[in-house]
């Protein structure tokens, strides 16, 4: 068989689909739609490999709709028209299943492209469904999204990789027949990081290169994927592993290692956007108040890669990854809104302090709104000390400023300001 063993056992039914149990299970509400034939245009969300191709062909298949697929690599505005004119002259033979339009990667696809789409979506000549490894909060316009549904697709749980891997051994002729052994799953479903493709790819790759029976141990699995990096590669199923890399070079502060990771995304095609938007939340998330203007630099960073395109972009890209690399770090303010939230989640909507309430009206006035607010700028430093919690978690501490220059100064003027308060 010249087919992959992912394509093989492609699921071809939502009974055979394993994983996304939140969407297509007994109560998701993709499963009711599916099965009240009321299916909306949509936008699939989710990393490689969770099966974000699959749901849109079952879709199709259960709901008896015409389907029709592009791809946002190789398709133009060309290609769109010339679908939608197809759907427009079979909707008299399907006036109640209009077509499924199915792009991938939609995240690729311009302005331009994305707007030939919203006549069709929105006079309902087809039902259009998206699927992307990005944000489409970022990438989709806002236009065509408030026309689509968003549905996000979860990593594969162990649990699901395992069951995959049975149903390989038990279902496919070719695993079938070569006696096939699963004793030792750990290195096998790390490697796949969540996607069930590249789990299946390096499950076939272990069992027709070994003499059957095969016996699955993590020793093979470690030594057989590293012998073959170079099939994962052209694949791009490395897409997170290598940008978490390189995030995870810049924090720890080697802009040597950064570079190379940036290089390896450049060279293989990535997204500049993509790299510019993990620069951004870095430069917050990790550096912070350490050093404010890594985020003006990496806000920066985004806006010109986005205007000049690779392969320019690339000098800007290796000038921000190189200052964020050697900036002083600090997550304190990523540690800080965690906190908070988790409080948040564990205490439930607590009521605002009388004084820090809003009175635009005379009743709110009369019942004490705003009352004994003390305006900062009536006092000395422009600061009087007051309350502004809500009283059940009063002198709650969530910012802890880092140890480094910037945010050393920060603690002195907390200091000064609050002696002692919230631990400062």
């Amino acid at each position: 068989m010249n087919e992959p063993l992912a394509e093989r056992l492609r699921p071809r039914t939502l009974e055979d689909y394993l994983s996304q149990q939140h969407l297509i299970g007994e109560k998701g509400a993709l499963n009711r739609q599916i099965k009240n034939g009321n299916i909306p245009s949509l936008i699939l969300w989710g990393p490689p490999g969770v099966g974000k191709t699959t749901l849109a062909n079952i879709i199709a298949t259960e709901s008896g709709r015409p389907f029709y697929t592009l791809s946002a690599i190789n398709s133009g505005v060309k290609d769109v028209r010339e679908i939608i004119e197809k759907a427009k002259k079979s909707d008299g033979l399907f006036t109640t299943k209009n077509p499924i339009l199915f792009i991938d990667e939609i995240h690729r696809f311009s302005k331009s492209q994305q707007d030939s789409l919203l006549g069709a979506v929105e006079k309902g000549w087809v039902t259009l469904i998206g699927a992307t490894t990005e944000n489409p909060s970022f990438e989709v316009i806002s236009a065509l999204l408030s026309r689509c549904q968003v549905y996000t697709l979860k990593p594969f749980s162990k649990e699901e990789l395992i069951a995959l891997l049975e149903r390989a051994m038990r279902e496919d002729p070719v695993i079938k027949s070569r006696d096939v052994h699963l004793k030792e799953t750990e290195a096998i479903l790390r490697l796949s990081g969540g996607d069930a493709r590249k789990l299946l790819n390096i499950f076939e790759l272990l069992v027709t290169s070994a003499v059957a029976p095969v016996t699955i141990t993590n020793d093979l699995v470690l030594e057989q994927v590293q012998q073959n990096t170079v099939l994962y590669d052209k694949t791009g199923e490395q897409h997170y592993d290598i940008v978490s890399a390189y995030i995870k070079s810049i924090r720890g502060s080697d802009p040597n290692a950064a570079v190379y990771w940036l290089a390896r995304m450049i060279e293989g095609g990535e997204d500049v956007k993509f790299i510019a938007r993990r620069l951004l939340i870095l430069a917050s998330e990790d550096i912070g108040n350490a050093n404010p203007t890594a985020l003006v630099m990496a806000n920066n960073t985004f806006q010109a890669v986005t205007t000049i395109g690779f392969p320019e972009s690339r000098i800007i890209l290796s000038q921000c990854t190189i200052y964020l690399a050697t900036s002083p770090k600090s997550n304190a303010s990523y540690m800080a809104i965690n906190q908070a939230q988790s409080l948040v989640k564990k205490t439930g909507n607590l009521s605002v302090p009388l004084s820090l309430r809003n009175a635009p009206t005379k009743l709110m006035k009369d019942m004490g709104y705003g009352d004994d607010y003390q305006y900062a700028h009536n006092y000395e430093n422009n600061f009087k000390e007051a309350e502004f919690l809500p009283e059940e978690i009063k002198n709650t501490n969530f910012y802890n400023p880092g140890n480094n220059q910037r945010e050393n100064s920060q603690r002195e003027f907390l200091k000064k300001r609050w002696k002692g308060k919230y631990g400062y």
